[in-house]
C-alpha cells in the first residue's frame, strides 16, 4: 500500500489537504470521496519525492539533526513541536525544507519513519529501521541518541580511512608530476649539449634520453589512454559482474583486503548493534546492514547468513559459513547470542576492529613516508646521474 498526497474541497467548499493511505490513485481518490471529500490533486508521495529531493542530507547535517532531535524528543516536546523547533534552527534551505516536509508527512497521518521514507535519500535504510524499532518500544529518544553517536563515529571512520588513502594518493601524484616535468621539460634543453658534443654517452644516459623523447612524442596519446582507462573501468564497475571480481581481488590484497575488511566489518557490527538494541528483528536488522557494506563479497555473504538464520541456525554459525568476517567476530557474536548480550559484544566487535584499523593506519602511515621519499629520491637520483656522467666525461677528455 502507498501513500498518496491529496488536495481537496470539503462538503463546505473548503480547501483540504492531508496523506491517504492506498493502492492505487483511483483507490486514493474513492477513499477520498466516502470521506464526503472531492480530491482536485492525488500524488504519490515517494514518485513525487523522488523527484524533487535530488540531493539529500549530508552526514553531518543528519548527524545533528538526529542529536537535536532526541533532545527535543527527551525533553517532553511532541513530535511535530519537536519538528518545528529543528526547522526554525535549520541554516540550511535544503535542511528546513525536508523537515517541513516530514512534518507534513506526519501531520497527514503517517508515523515518523514512514515520514522519513519519503526522503529515502536523507534516511538511509538502517536509519529507518531503527527509528521504526524506536517508535515501536516507546523509546524513540534513547534511540536516536544511540543512533547520533552511530552516526558520528561512522563519519570519523569514513574521514580517517580517507585521510590515510589520501597521503599516498597526494605524494605519488606530486612525485610523477615532478619527474614527468623533469623528463619533458629539462632533459631535452641538455641532450642539446650532448649531441652537439657527438661522444658516446652512457647506457643511462641514452635510456633517459629515449624515455623523455617518448614522453615528448607520446603524451597526447598517454593521456587519451588514460581518460578512455578510466572511463571503461568506471563503466565496467557498474556492472555486478566485474565489479564483484574487483571488489574479490581486493579482499585478497595484502595490506588493502585488511583494511576493507575491518572497515566493513566495524560497520556491520556497530549497524547490527544499534538495530538490535532499538529492537528491530534480527532478520530485518541483517537486511538494512547488507546494505551498508561497501564491498560486495562481504554484502553477499551478509546475504547468505540472513538465509541460514532464517532456516533456523544461530547469527554466529551463519556468519562463520561464509569465512569472510573474522573469527574473533564469530566467537564473540556466539558468546552475546549464549549470555543474551548480543548487543554488548557486538558493540565490543566494533571498537576491537575500529583500535585495529587505528592501529594498521599507524603504521602504513609511519612506514610509507619514508618509502615514498626514498623512491622519489632513487628516481631524482638517477635522472641526475643520467645527465652527470656524460658531463664528467666530456671533463676528463677535455684533460
Amino acid at each position: 500500500m502507498e501513500a498518496f498526497r491529496y488536495e481537496a474541497l470539503d462538503a463546505a467548499g473548503r480547501a483540504v489537504s492531508g496523506v491517504v493511505q492506498a493502492d492505487t490513485p483511483r483507490q486514493a481518490r474513492t477513499r477520498l470521496r466516502e470521506q464526503g471529500l472531492h480530491p482536485t490533486a492525488v500524488d504519490l508521495v515517494h514518485a513525487r519525492a523522488r523527484q524533487t529531493w535530488a540531493r539529500g542530507l549530508s552526514s553531518d547535517e543528519l548527524s545533528l539533526v538526529t542529536r537535536q532531535m532526541a533532545t527535543l524528543l527527551g525533553s517532553g516536546l511532541t513530535m511535530e513541536q519537536s519538528l518545528g523547533a529543528l526547522i526554525e534552527e535549520a541554516a540550511a534551505p535544503l535542511t528546513r525544507e525536508i523537515l517541513t516536509g516530514v512534518r507534513t508527512e506526519i501531520s497527514g497521518g503517517l508515523s515518523l519513519a514512514a515520514a522519513l521514507g519519503v526522503y529515502e535519500r536523507s534516511f538511509p535504510d538502517f536509519y529507518r529501521a531503527l527509528v521504526h524499532g524506536g517508535e515501536e518500544s516507546g523509546a524513540l529518544p534513547t534511540v536516536l541518541q544511540h543512533l547520533a553517536d552511530y552516526l558520528d563515529a561512522r563519519q570519523a571512520l569514513k574521514q580517517k580511512t580517507a585521510l590515510a588513502l589520501l597521503y599516498p594518493l597526494l605524494v605519488t601524484l606530486v612525485a610523477v608530476s615532478i619527474v614527468t616535468g623533469l623528463l619533458m621539460f629539462v632533459v631535452p634543453q641538455i641532450v642539446q649539449v650532448f649531441q652537439q658534443s657527438r661522444q658516446s654517452l652512457p647506457l643511462l644516459t641514452r635510456a633517459l634520453i629515449a624515455l623523455s623523447g617518448f614522453l615528448h612524442a607520446a603524451w597526447p596519446y598517454i593521456a587519451v589512454a588514460a581518460a578512455a582507462a578510466a572511463v571503461a573501468a568506471r563503466l565496467a564497475l557498474r556492472r555486478d559482474a566485474p565489479r564483484r571480481r574487483w571488489h574479490a581481488l581486493l579482499l585478497r590484497a595484502p595490506w588493502v583486503g585488511t583494511l576493507i575488511r575491518g572497515v566493513n566489518t566495524a560497520r556491520f557490527a556497530s549497524t547490527l548493534a544499534i538495530l538490535v538494541g532499538g529492537g528491530v528483528p534480527l532478520l530485518s536488522a541483517l537486511g538494512s546492514c547488507a546494505r551498508v557494506m561497501t564491498n560486495m563479497v562481504m554484502r553477499e555473504a551478509v546475504d547468505a547468513a540472513i538465509a541460514r538464520v532464517r532456516e533456523g541456525e544461530s547469527l554466529a554459525r551463519a556468519l562463520g559459513a561464509t569465512r569472510v568476517f573474522p573469527p574473533l567476530m564469530v566467537h564473540l557474536v556466539a558468546s552475546g547470542e549464549l549470555s543474551g548480550k548480543l548487543e554488548q559484544m557486538l558493540g565490543r566487535v566494533a571498537q576491537l576492529e575500529m583500535q585495529a584499523l587505528d592501529r594498521r593506519l599507524a603504521v602504513f602511515l609511519t612506514v610509507l613516508e619514508p618509502v615514498m621519499i626514498l623512491l622519489m629520491g632513487g628516481v631524482v637520483l638517477l635522472i641526475v646521474l643520467a645527465i652527470l656522467l656524460p658531463i664528467i666525461e666530456i671533463n676528463q677528455l677535455v684533460r
